[in-house]
């Protein structure tokens, strides 16, 4: 029998594996682009982001953007920065060419953009055109359309730059299908130019939707700000968040260990339902960093419930070599060299300036209240009704106050009631009043009234509100929610002075673990330990719980534990045990508060007032309500057509 070769046998599965086989292959410029542009050019806002950063890292002054549909059809940017020479023209659309670093240290960083793929990137999904004019050159343009480039040619300008983007994602159709409505893609435009403007006060910013055609409207304007670094910001943050953000933020200022964290957070009182108002920058650049969040989050854990949110716009200036910026292709995250170092800055700091506003409180409070009054209606013919109001005369308010005292027989001029009706106020004489009428006997106050920050009680009604008196204005105080909050704070004093008690455990609880989760676990071992929770290694990756927190009861150890590992995983640090005490106390503070419906003498009143001005934290209840409302005595006097 002829026997076959056995090379010629397995040319057939030769033949079928090489054809199989993935071939490598070098890609062309244009598809290089357009896969970078994927990365770095999301939607129309990336490509605003691009534009306005490079505008700024040339030093402009004045920025404007104009936009079609939704920048679908049209992004135009004009800076008047230093602008680029005709030679530069073609170098700044080719891949990696950039003017703000060398290469030789990736991590010394001090403009926004350092990989120079954002113009080339734009041009290779866009009809990409940019007019420039360098000082003591002519201007220049240069064209680029779905990756292919013109020459360049003379223009006119007079200074600056002027980028011009249009069709974006013409030359990938794909990418069109995953856009929002022209809508959604201008809010998400104004959000990234509002952000911008927030980090370079010193800059003016312009934002304009031109689309049908013509000048077009202003949808966003900013001017320069001027004065010192505070001054400027809290100009720039009131006119961007709004003025009641500016209103009722408190200035943060603090340097540890070569970074700086400044800006300011609102009061608890100023809280928003979803995470919109927080704003974080690392060297003036806008990220959404996880860790930096949590580390917002954890500031306010003891004055928020969970459905809240902190408002706060905060910047971190340290050394560039500190953080590592390259780590996300739009460059929106950042990773600290020690993490642990600005995450504690950002929550002792915040902590100090929260407890260093002591009892204040937001206006927006007092706004509401005055909101929800219901206002006289207007006139027939539509204007507001006007009243003619002297002021009183001294003399006559002794006497109309003397009428008006408790056991005063009506003026003679009145018909007498029948005799079986108490006269006058009479009937209060027996009966609880809620009105404090001051002793004669009693000597005056050292401290008058306009000296007192939540003044002097005047009134107590429904046994729950306490009305007191201030040099412009007045006060309704929330007598449980307020004295809930002093004991609250008294106890967590107390443990923080005596310690957490703990339970041991007769038979310690095992808990088995990935090696991972047990290594991560014992390193915040010590910290755990000044909580009440004792635990220590027990072989292999397990892990033995041997004491937990007193005053928590019985406890789910190894539900508590996994618990804290997915804290760690997720943010970094736990505190998980910190804020379960915390919940304890809450609960005894609750309980062992001034409850409604106790009715309260003049001095328990005023004790209580002067409690809560020397007491941190004591205008928000521990669930993050206010504990009082000021009404202002302009804003009361407008309610009765006095202004």
């Amino acid at each position: 029998m002829a026997t076959l070769d056995p090379q010629i046998s397995e040319n057939p599965v030769q033949q079928a594996t090489e054809a199989h086989r993935p071939v490598i292959r070098q890609l062309d410029d244009s598809a290089i682009n357009r896969i970078a542009a994927g990365e770095v050019v999301e939607r129309p806002a990336s490509a605003v982001k691009e534009l306005v950063e490079n505008a700024i890292d040339a030093g402009a002054t004045r920025i404007t953007v104009e936009i079609a549909d939704g920048g679908k059809t049209l992004i135009r940017g004009i800076d008047n920065g230093c602008g680029m020479t005709p030679e530069d023209l073609p170098l700044a659309l080719s891949r990696h060419a950039t003017s703000k670093i060398d290469g030789s240290d990736l991590l010394n960083i001090h403009t926004f953009g350092f990989r120079g793929e954002a113009l080339p990137s734009l041009g290779a999904v866009g009809r990409l055109t940019i007019t420039s004019r360098a000082e003591g050159y002519d201007a220049a343009q240069i064209r680029v359309a779905g990756g292919h480039l013109e020459p360049v040619k003379p223009a006119a300008l007079r200074q600056g730059t002027i980028v011009e983007l249009r069709d974006l994602f013409f030359a990938t159709p794909a990418r069109l299908k995953f856009m929002r409505t022209d809508r959604a893609e201008t809010q998400a435009i104004s959000d990234t130019v509002k952000r911008l403007a927030m980090a370079e006060p010193a800059v003016g910013f312009t934002l304009r939707d031109v689309s049908g055609g013509g000048e077009g409207r202003v949808t966003f304007r900013a001017d320069p700000m001027s004065g010192d670094l505070f001054d400027a910001l809290h100009g720039r943050l009131a006119h961007v968040i709004g003025r009641e953000f500016a209103e009722n933020a408190l200035k943060i200022d603090a340097t540890r260990e070569g970074i700086r964290l400044y800006g300011y957070a609102a009061l608890p009182t100023y809280s928003r339902g979803a995470a919109v108002t927080q704003f974080l920058f690392v060297n003036t650049r806008p990220v959404k960093d996880k860790m930096l969040t949590g580390a917002l989050r954890a500031a306010y854990m003891d004055f928020l419930s969970r459905d809240r949110h902190p408002a706060a716009a905060l910047f971190i200036d340290c050394d560039p070599t500190l953080v590592d910026v390259n780590v996300h292709p739009a460059k929106s995250e950042v990773r600290f060299r020690d993490p642990g170092l600005a995450r504690g800055l950002i929550v002792s700091s915040l902590r100090h300036a929260l407890a260093e506003a002591g009892h204040r409180a937001s206006s927006t409070v007092a706004g509401a209240t005055l909101g929800a009054m219901r206002p006289e209606q207007p006139t027939a013919t539509g204007a507001p009704r006007v009243y003619q109001m002297d002021r009183p005369s001294l003399g006559a308010r002794n006497s109309s106050y003397a009428a008006q005292a408790p056991g005063q027989p009506l003026a003679p001029s009145y018909p007498a009631p029948p005799p079986a009706e108490p006269e006058g106020f009479a009937e209060m004489s027996s009966a609880y009043s809620g009105r404090l009428v001051e002793d004669a006997a009693v000597e005056p106050e050292a401290h008058p009234v306009e000296d007192l920050p939540l003044g002097a009680a005047r009134g107590h009604v429904h046994e729950n509100y306490i009305i007191a008196q201030t040099r412009d204005g007045m006060v309704i105080v929330d007598q449980h929610a307020a004295h809930e909050r002093l004991v609250y704070e008294k106890l967590k004093h107390q443990m923080a002075e005596t310690g957490v008690a703990t339970q041991g455990l007769l038979i310690p609880e095992i808990v088995e673990l990935s090696d991972g989760d047990c290594a991560r676990l014992l390193d915040v071992a010590d910290d755990l330990a000044k909580f009440g929770l004792g635990i220590e290694a027990f072989g292999g990756s397990a892990v033995a719980v041997r004491e937990t927190p007193a005053v928590l009861g019985e406890v789910n150890a190894e539900a508590m534990i996994r618990d804290i590992l997915d804290e760690l995983a997720d943010q970094g640090e736990s505190q998980l045990v910190q804020a379960r005490l915390e919940a304890i106390l809450s609960r005894v503070a609750c309980h062992g508060s001034i409850r409604s419906g106790r009715r309260m003498r003049g001095e328990e009143m005023n004790a209580l007032l002067r409690e809560m001005e020397a007491t941190p934290h004591s205008g928000q209840c521990n669930h993050g309500r206010p504990t009082y409302v000021e009404l202002k005595l302009a804003d009361i006097e407008r309610l009765f057509g006095r202004s």
